[in-house]
């Protein structure tokens, strides 16, 4: 298995980054999540990184080096990371508990699978056209005949987190080419551009240049009040195009398993040292690390 990976979180003009995101693979497999913590909600950020980590354990104890079944496995595993919010929020006895929007994907067989609730969304891009892209569980995307929609038509319809039991959705496994591009993004990216530039800028050149560039333009058409900027960008079967950070896992054993996702579940005071900057510099050591690996590799 062979993809090139980039990923990128930029603060906007929110007080905090409640988005995260990260990655996982073993030799046959990948996993790749993305969730977006709540405003409006207690800790945002906390849902947000126990989404990630549930998921990510769930995946490292399954992925034997592979799932047996994609969509049985991303089913079950978000269903297990808002059961650990909730759980959160009851032992700190929290009058409101804290909410994300999540999206995942897997890789493997030269497929991709993947699940989303909330409005985190992912675009699957071939050839520089739009092949799939996930509909936001909003009044926006999801209008119902009848009922009359809110002023605010961008109000999600369920998340993780929520009293109620989410609503989520799995994809069929979608057969994946070579230099196909996909991209897991919060509503900070994609709200602020269409669709067309969106996929015009992931198709034109290597995720390593198109990710950080799609983050730029959309704090510059945020503003000043604009929202955080989160994307994991990935260039199937294709580790040595010019200028990406590319990885190759042929030669790896079936007992490797490598994140970039805090493992564990956090106890209460951990999440804390989570701020911003802290991320920034996970996020930079991460990418330094997979470049220097590819530049062994050349």
């Amino acid at each position: 298995m062979k993809f090139s990976v980039y990923q990128v979180s930029r603060k906007g003009g929110r007080a905090t980054n409640e988005d995260r995101m990260g990655y996982c693979y073993t030799r046959e497999s990948g996993l790749f999540v993305l969730a977006d913590g709540m405003g409006g909600h207690p800790e945002g950020e906390v849902a947000a990184q126990l989404t990630l980590q549930t998921i990510a354990a769930l995946y490292q104890r399954e992925a034997r080096p592979l799932l047996k079944d994609a969509k049985t496995f991303l089913a079950s595993a978000v269903m297990a990371a808002h059961q650990q919010i909730m759980r959160y929020a009851s032992n700190k006895a929290m009058l409101d508990t804290p909410r994300t929007t999540v999206v995942a994907v897997v890789l493997q067989d030269g497929t991709a699978t993947w699940v989303h609730c909330g409005d985190s969304r992912l675009y699957l891009v071939r050839e520089g056209h739009l092949l799939a892209r996930t509909r936001d569980h909003s009044h926006a995307e999801r209008p119902r005949p009848g009922v009359v929609e809110p002023a605010n038509r961008n109000l999600l319809l369920t998340c993780l987190g929520s009293p109620t039991t989410p609503l989520f959705e799995v994809s069929a496994p979608t057969p994946l080419q070579q230099g196909d591009r996909l991209m897991l993004c919060s509503d900070g990216i994609w709200g602020v551009m269409d669709d067309t530039l969106l996929v015009r800028t992931l198709a034109s050149r290597p995720v390593s240049d198109a990710a950080p560039e799609l983050v730029e333009m959309a704090l510059r058409r945020g503003g000043p009040n604009g929202d955080n900027a989160t994307l994991i960008a990935i260039d199937w079967e294709t580790p040595d195009a010019p200028g990406s950070a590319g990885i190759s896992t042929d030669s790896i054993s079936d007992e490797v398993f490598a994140s970039t996702i805090q493992a564990g579940m956090p106890a209460e005071g951990e999440i804390d040292d989570l701020d911003d900057d802290a991320i920034e510099r996970s996020i930079a050591e991460i990418n330094e690390a997979i470049r220097r690996s590819a530049s062994r590799k050349t």
